[in-house]
């Protein structure tokens, strides 16, 4: 992958995919979008900030990427939520290991995917944990962000298992959670994201793909009966898409239900962020 001052190149395909479905008719509110550097115990991240121009205070979210990382996918999707009153960070979740980078990849090709496997397992689940204290800190300080509201965690693909390890990280401070075709939320294994859920005190939102429910139906039952028991609110449902949908890049993607997806975000967000 690329140097950061590559970060901002992509392709005029992918560029208009992403206008297309992720530009409202209409901004409610001005967005000023930043890119930054967060200070976090095992170094510095850089990430993709938008807010509401605006005077006044708005809730904060953190949204996690893809495994494909930071990029004008991601960067889309905040502003559309900066634009409706929050302020919005989308971290490199590989700063451990990479730059971001907008370059094309094939996620699927076996020496790419090892190398992203690879970024994952630097991370480490403690590791996400303490960068969730560290980007949470960095919101509450922004001169735009409400400190005295809850904080949304929204994930897709991959960050949907960061969005569950980032509520248990801060139960106190993460009141929503919203998981889009997660990739290893629910797994057998002892540190599985999805048993975390009974630590935390949010409000869930999680979308499985049609072809993840299929490959794995007992998820949504596994799903649904963790937050039931934790006594939390949430929804848990199988769309009809497969992985990947929001992606305009993706051979997935599917422009209704990436927007039926963001809708869901936004009303969780709503009801919850308070």
């Amino acid at each position: 992958m690329n140097e950061l001052n590559r970060a901002v190149r992509t392709t005029v395909l992918t560029l208009l995919a992403c206008f297309t479905v992720a530009a409202p008719a209409q901004s409610a509110l001005e967005v000023v979008e930043e890119q930054v550097v967060v200070s976090t115990p095992d170094g510095s991240a850089e990430a993709a900030l938008a807010f509401p121009s605006a005077d006044g205070k708005w809730p904060s979210v953190l949204l996690w990427p893809d495994i494909a990382g930071l990029r004008t996918l991601y960067r889309t999707i905040a502003h559309r939520l900066a634009a409706e009153g929050f302020v919005v960070l989308v971290p490199n979740s590989f700063y451990r290991s990479v730059r971001p980078s907008d370059e094309p990849i094939n996620a699927r090709d076996p020496e790419v995917r090892a190398r992203l496997t690879q970024y994952r397992n630097e991370a480490t689940d403690e590791g996400i944990a303490r960068d969730t204290t560290a980007y949470v800190a960095f919101l509450d300080a922004h001169r735009r962000s409400d400190a005295s509201k809850k904080v949304a965690a929204v994930g897709y693909d991959l960050g949907a298992s960061y969005a569950f390890r980032a509520a248990a990280a801060l139960p106190e401070r993460i009141g929503a959670v919203a998981s889009i075709y997660g990739l290893a939320v629910a797994t057998p294994r002892p540190n599985s994201p999805h048993l975390l859920v009974p630590q935390t005190k949010a409000a869930y939102y999680v979308a499985l793909a049609r072809d993840d429910a299929a490959r794995e139906p007992e998820d949504i039952i596994e799903l649904r009966r963790v937050i039931a028991d934790a006594g939390l609110s949430g929804t848990v449902e199988v769309r009809d898409a497969d992985h990947g949908w929001a992606d305009p890049a993706g051979r997935t993607y599917d422009p209704v239900e990436a927007e039926r997806a963001f809708q869901a975000i936004l009303t969780l967000l709503k009801a919850n962020l308070n």
